[in-house]
C-alpha cells in the first residue's frame, strides 16, 4: 500500500503505464512425466486475502492478511502443505483504534489492517503480529497459539508503513518498513519500544515505488522483499547485517498471471519448506472479488538471489505439489454449512467494523437484533460478511424473521463500495421480500446512493430462504443475481441481474453480508438457522 490513496492511485497508474518486460525466471519441465505428477492448482485460496506474510512453524504453516475495516482483524491462516488452507483465527481480536472503526460519528472504509507482519519468536515460543494503523502509530500483539488469545503487547509511535518483522537467529526483533524509502527499526529485547531505526535504501527513480517488506535472514545474508505495486517484486540484500548497505535486484515484473483477466502476482512472502524447497506466495488483483493467494516454487542463484520458477513464460496454473509429510488432518473448509452452534462465531467470519456486542447471539442460530436506526447500509452496525469463494458461488440463508418490526431491514447482501441486497422490509404490519440496488460510495467512501428498490414479492409467516449468486472471475464487471423461497425448494428469481464492478480501489472485494437495520426504532431481531456458501 502506499502512503496516501491520491498517491496510490497515480503510484498504480504510472507504474503500470511505464512498465515493460518480463520477468527472467527458470522453465519448469513440461510433458507427460510433469503432467503425471501429483499437482496444485493456482489459485490455491480463491477468496481474499491479500498482502500476505507467510512462514513455518515445525511442520505448520501459517499466513496473515489484510483486513482494512473489517473486524476481528488480520486473519491467521493455517495449512500443513501450503495448498490447502484454513482460517484459524485472528491476530487483532477487535479494531480498537477510535470511534470511526465502530462506526460512531466516523467510518473507517479502506484504513484499518493494512499489510502487516507475522512472526514466530522460538525463544518464548510466541506468536508476534505487528502493523501500524492510519500513519500514526504502530500496534503489536501476541499469542502462544494462533487460535488466540490475542493480546496487545505494545504501542510504538512510529508508525511502521507496510511492515516485515524479522526474528533473527540471536532472537533481536527488527521490522523493515517504508515506501520508496526503506528504513529498518530495531526494538527491545521486549519487543515493546524502538531502540533504533535508520534509512536503508532509496528506490531508484527508475524502478519508482517500492513497499510491501517482508524481512528475511536467509543463510546468513538479509533480504527485504519489496513490491511494486501492483506489478513487480524486488529484493534487497545485504551481507553485511540488518542496517545495510543493501543491493537489489528484479525478481518479476508485468509477468502473466494464473487467474485470467486477473494482474500480476506480486506482495507476498518467501517460504521454505521441511525438506529445504523454497516457494513464493503472492496474490493477485482478481476484482470483483478482490485478491487472491497464488504459490510458485522458487530456487536460488549461486550468488543468493531468489528465481522464480515459470510455466511457459508465466507464473504457473499447475505446479506439481509441495514434498512435504503427511497432514496431521484436514483443514477445516471455507466454504459450505454453518448452523451457528456452540458459543462463538467461526473464524471465517468478520464484521463490518466492530459490532455490538449487546446485540448478537449465536448457539440455536445467529440471532441480529438491530443495532442502528438509519436508512444507511454502509452506516448499520452489525452487518456480518463473509468471503465469496470463486470463481462462481451461492450464499443461501435461512432466515426467521417473525420479530422483526415495522421499518426494519434485514437480508444478504453482496457488499462493496456499490452493493444490493435481497431482504426483507416490515412496514405498516406487513413483511415484503424485496431486492435493492444502488448503495454506492464515492471515492472518499462517502454514501452517494442508499438503495432503490426495484423488485418485491409479499411473504407470509415467519421463514424465507435468500439466495445470492456471485460470479467473481476478474477482468470485468460480473453478475450478482438475487433468489428467495418460502420452502427452501423451489427458488424464485427477484429482480434483475447486479453489476459487480472490478475496479481495484476499495481494495477488499465483495463479500456475502448478513445485515438488520432499523429504519423507525430499535427493537426488532431476526434468526439466521443456516449459512451455505456452495460452488458449482
Amino acid at each position: 500500500m502506499d502512503l496516501s490513496w491520491s498517491h496510490h492511485a497515480l503510484t498504480r497508474r504510472r507504474t503500470l503505464a511505464a512498465a515493460t518486460g518480463l520477468a527472467a525466471g527458470a522453465l519448469l519441465p513440461t510433458g507427460p512425466a510433469f503432467a503425471a505428477a501429483a499437482q496444485y492448482t493456482n489459485p490455491v485460496i480463491w477468496q481474499d486475502f491479500a498482502d500476505i506474510d507467510v512462514m513455518r512453524v515445525g511442520d505448520t504453516y501459517y499466513a496473515s492478511a489484510s483486513t482494512m475495516h473489517y473486524s476481528p482483524g488480520a486473519p491467521v491462516l493455517r495449512s500443513y502443505d501450503l495448498v490447502n488452507w484454513e482460517i484459524a483465527g485472528h491476530a487483532v481480536p477487535a479494531l480498537d483504534f477510535g470511534a470511526k472503526y465502530d462506526l460512531n460519528g466516523a467510518r473507517g472504509y479502506v484504513r484499518g489492517i493494512w499489510a502487516s507482519s507475522l512472526a514466530y519468536r522460538p525463544s518464548n515460543r510466541t506468536f508476534y503480529w505487528l502493523g501500524q494503523i492510519d500513519f500514526a502509530r504502530t500496534y503489536l500483539y501476541t499469542a502462544t497459539a494462533v487460535e488466540g488469545p490475542w493480546s496487545r503487547l505494545t504501542t510504538i509511535s512510529t508508525p511502521y508503513y507496510d511492515a516485515g518483522l524479522l526474528v533473527d537467529t540471536d532472537d533481536t526483533l527488527y521490522v523493515a518498513y517504508g515506501n520508496t524509502t526503506i528504513s529498518v527499526a530495531q526494538l527491545s529485547p521486549d519487543g515493546r519500544t524502538q531502540v533504533r531505526t535508520q534509512e536503508v535504501f532509496r528506490t531508484p527513480s527508475s524502478v519508482g515505488t517500492l513497499e510491501g517488506a517482508r524481512f528475511y535472514k536467509i543463510n546468513g545474508q538479509y533480504y527485504i522483499f519489496l513490491t511494486r505495486p501492483a506489478n513487480g517484486q524486488y529484493i534487497l540484500k545485504s551481507s553485511s547485517g540488518p542496517f545495510g548497505p543493501y543491493t537489489m535486484r528484479q525478481v518479476l515484473l508485468d509477468l502473466r498471471g494464473p487467474i485470467p483477466g486477473g494482474g500480476v502476482p506480486h506482495q507476498g512472502g518467501l517460504v521454505r519448506t521441511q525438506s529445504g524447497a523454497w516457494y513464493y506466495m503472492a496474490f493477485v488483483d482478481a476484482y470483483p472479488g478482490g485478491r487472491m493467494p497464488a504459490l510458485a516454487p522458487v530456487t536460488w542463484t549461486a550468488d543468493g538471489w531468489p528465481v522464480v520458477q515459470l510455466v511457459d513464460g508465466a507464473w504457473g496454473t499447475t505446479y506439481p505439489l509441495p514434498a512435504v509429510p503427511a497432514p496431521p488432518r484436514q483443514v477445516a473448509p471455507m466454504t459450505g454449512v454453518d448452523t451457528f452452534d456452540g458459543t462463538s462465531l467461526k473464524p471465517r467470519w468478520e464484521w463490518n467494523h466492530n459490532p455490538d456486542n449487546t446485540r448478537w447471539s449465536v448457539g440455536n442460530g445467529l440471532t441480529l437484533r438491530t443495532a442502528t436506526v438509519t436508512h444507511d447500509l454502509y452506516w448499520a452496525r452489525n452487518t456480518l460478511t463473509h468471503r465469496i469463494q470463486g470463481p462462481t458461488s451461492t450464499a443461501t440463508v435461512q432466515l426467521d424473521h417473525s420479530a422483526m418490526r415495522d421499518g426494519d431491514r434485514a437480508g444478504l447482501a453482496l457488499l462493496r463500495d456499490s452493493s444490493a441486497w435481497i431482504g426483507l422490509k416490515r412496514d405498516g404490519g406487513a413483511t415484503r421480500v424485496v431486492t435493492v440496488t444502488g448503495l454506492t460510495m464515492d471515492g472518499n467512501w462517502n454514501t452517494t446512493g442508499t438503495g432503490t428498490e426495484v423488485a418485491s414479492a409479499p411473504v407470509s409467516g415467519g421463514r424465507v430462504w435468500l439466495r445470492a449468486n456471485a460470479d467473481i472471475r476478474p477482468g470485468a464487471p460480473r453478475p450478482g443475481t438475487f433468489s428467495y423461497s418460502t420452502d427452501g425448494i423451489t427458488f424464485t428469481r427477484l429482480g434483475p441481474a447486479f453489476s459487480m464492478g472490478n475496479d481495484w480501489r476499495f481494495f477488499m472485494g465483495y463479500r456475502f453480508a448478513l445485515f438488520n437495520h432499523a429504519t423507525q426504532a430499535l427493537g426488532g431481531a431476526v434468526r439466521v438457522t443456516r449459512f451455505e456458501v456452495s460452488t458449482p
